[in-house]
């Protein structure tokens, strides 16, 4: 007969639960929306050459982006390199907001975007890995 669960233990434990699919679903807007601009900046740049002009980019950055973009995304998608992929993604969105607020463009879609990105990114990670918990506990 199996043991019963300690009624005590169970919100804790739903909790969790709840709790790691929440980072999995934040974690995999994330990999998807990146894997995304990967891919555009690999097979299309010619549909972001107006916004690389814009920001002041040549189309011949979208061939060392691209993979960049891809390789932070695979790290952050593995979980033992999650964290190391997480730092790289961070980083990456941080130059996107960057490039916006130089030309002027401080609020516009693009770097609300790609700071709500990097916001998933850590919350995602945040709700997914205990090691990043016990770092950073929130105060009850």
């Amino acid at each position: 007969m199996p043991e019963t669960m300690n009624l005590h233990q169970a919100p804790e434990a739903m909790t969790l639960h709840r709790s790691l699919w929440a980072g999995r679903i934040m974690s995999a807007f994330v990999v998807i929306a990146l894997a995304a601009d990967s891919a555009v900046q690999l097979f299309a740049p010619a549909r972001i050459e107006s916004m690389l002009q814009e920001t002041g980019f040549a189309m011949d950055v979208t061939h060392v982006l691209g993979p960049i973009i891809l390789a932070c995304v695979i790290l952050y998608a593995i979980p033992a390199t999650a964290v190391l992929g997480a730092i790289l993604v961070t980083g990456f969105l941080g130059g996107a907001i960057c490039a916006h607020v130089r030309i002027g463009e401080l609020g516009s879609p693009p770097e609300l975007f790609s700071l709500l990105l990097g916001a998933m990114t850590w919350g995602g990670l945040y709700l997914r890995d205990p090691r990043i918990r016990a770092l950073l506990p929130v105060i009850h």
